[in-house]
């Protein structure tokens, strides 16, 4: 029998205009709400260690995105609309709404964090308190790929489909295990559960999450990256608290650190906490990441 990463939580479905999608809830129905979101290439699951902590105090909603984990994933569109992250932003009003909440805190690791920070730009009345992980700004990362001569899977999974697909399809598990690889600080697959990573090569191993995941980046190259550019260029910011929690061994801070990348942008008055850790904090530095988003949620 399979092991029960979020023991005590609901184990939901939910289905609203976009489609059905899956989350695990847990903590008191009356406690502030906060939604986590999870990043590519994994599922909700990567939140099991710092998730029932954070119920104590809160209404904990683990939701696997569109494409991702046991959610809905349809195919894209020619516009990439279909996976921008202002699209999959008002389907998280909507999932929420559904849900009974319709201000809310939002912890986001990777294109989570992604889907949080435009949701926050979008609907600033929504969102409570915004925390981000281990990410820079969409079209600051964009500034710093073409800068560089390195190659970046930003690039080469926003190729034109099927070209991505196909070489992913080849060997599903050895493509994204290598990722996880790389990008944990121990550049092995130890910080991760075995229940978790099966759950994540459940998902990747299916070619319309496949092609999702490729989706995803398109829309990071095309319309995402135009919205960023829109509203910098319009001095829009957000409103609401919010915090920078950034490992120490992923992002590039040869230019700046993530803090003032996020100053500069669009978050002028965020806050910051570094850990020690690699790209995967809920999972490499556990107590760690439970600790900030304790103290921040609780301000």
């Amino acid at each position: 029998m399979a092991q029960d990463l979020f023991p005590g939580f609901e184990a939901p479905w939910i289905d609203v205009p976009a489609g059905r999608f899956f989350a695990r809830i847990g903590g008191p129905e009356d406690a502030p709400p906060v939604l986590l979101l999870h990043g590519f290439p994994q599922t909700h699951a990567c939140w099991h260690r710092i998730a029932p902590g954070l119920a104590e105090t809160h209404r904990v909603i683990c939701l696997d995105l569109k494409g991702y984990g046991w959610s809905a994933a349809p195919a894209g569109d020619p516009r990439h609309e279909t996976y921008a992250k202002r699209t999959l932003g008002r389907e998280i009003v909507a999932i929420m709404e559904h849900l009974g909440h319709v201000h809310f805190a939002l912890v986001g690791h990777d294109r989570g964090a992604r889907v949080g920070y435009r949701l926050a730009l979008d609907e600033p009345g929504r969102i409570a308190r915004l925390a981000l992980l281990d990410i820079l700004p969409t079209l600051v990362q964009w500034e710093r790929i073409e800068a560089s001569d390195k190659p970046s899977h930003w690039n080469a999974l926003a190729r034109p489909s099927p070209v991505p697909e196909d070489e992913i399809r080849k060997d599903p598990d050895a493509y994204f295990e290598g990722l996880l690889r790389d990008w944990s600080g121990a550049k092995s697959l130890d910080a991760f559960a075995p229940a978790a990573l099966a759950l994540y090569r459940q998902s990747w191993n299916v070619p319309e999450r496949i092609h999702a995941l490729c989706e995803d980046y398109r829309a990071g190259a095309t319309r995402d990256r135009e919205a960023d550019l829109a509203d910098l260029a319009a001095q829009r910011t957000i409103p609401c608290p919010t915090l920078i929690l950034a490992g120490d061994s992923y992002l590039d801070r040869s230019a700046e650190a993530p803090l003032t990348a996020w100053q500069r942008t669009f978050a002028p008055n965020a806050t910051a906490v570094d850990l020690t850790s690699g790209h995967f904090l809920a999972e490499e530095n556990p107590d760690g990441t439970l600790q900030a988003l304790r103290g921040f949620l609780a301000a």
